[in-house]
């Protein structure tokens, strides 16, 4: 708020003479309405009701309901219920939309780099066109440094069976 004359449609400013006024109702009714839940008006220090504009939109809403749809008190107090309700359900349905938008985006550049990889597989094998290059991990390295420690000829401090056997295991 600008101004300390500017009003939200929240702020309860009017009493209820006033509010029924506003609402074409009499104050006895409102007062119903609020013992069975359909309004609930702030109090004042004073313990005095106090209206806002939005529970006066909500009073005509119940008047408009019981008088031109013959809808009883019960079935008045459950529609706000169902209409967040609705409402959750909608921005639930407006989130699960985007995350299917996204998984199928996703998907189809899933579909893309599978179908690169399924080319590639089929080419003939070209060095150049390799995506990734590719290193010899730390146990790649160990198994050719024992294959090749394996291979070297024996030396003069071990006998000729202990080193065979030592080529075979490593080999295994």
């Amino acid at each position: 708020m600008s101004s300390p004359y500017d009003m939200s449609d929240d702020m309860p400013v009017y009493v209820i003479s006033v509010a029924a006024s506003l609402s074409g109702m009499h104050p006895q009714t409102l007062r119903g309405y609020e013992r069975v839940g359909l309004v609930t008006p702030r109090r004042s220090s004073g313990g005095g009701r106090r209206y806002s504009m939005r529970d006066i939109l909500m009073l005509r809403e119940i008047q408009r309901l019981s008088q031109e749809e013959g809808i009883n008190l019960n079935g008045i107090k459950r529609i706000p219920d169902l209409e967040r309700e609705l409402q959750q359900a909608r921005l639930m349905a407006a989130q699960f939309h985007s995350e299917v938008s996204q998984l199928r985006v996703e998907l189809e550049s899933t579909r893309a780099v599978a179908a690169r990889l399924a080319h590639l597989r089929r080419a003939p094998a070209d060095p150049a066109a390799a995506l990734v290059p590719v290193r010899p991990t730390t146990t790649q390295i160990a198994i050719r440094y024992a294959v090749a420690q394996a291979t070297v000829p024996a030396q003069d401090t071990l006998p000729a069976q202990d080193a065979s056997t030592s080529s075979q295991e490593t080999s295994e």
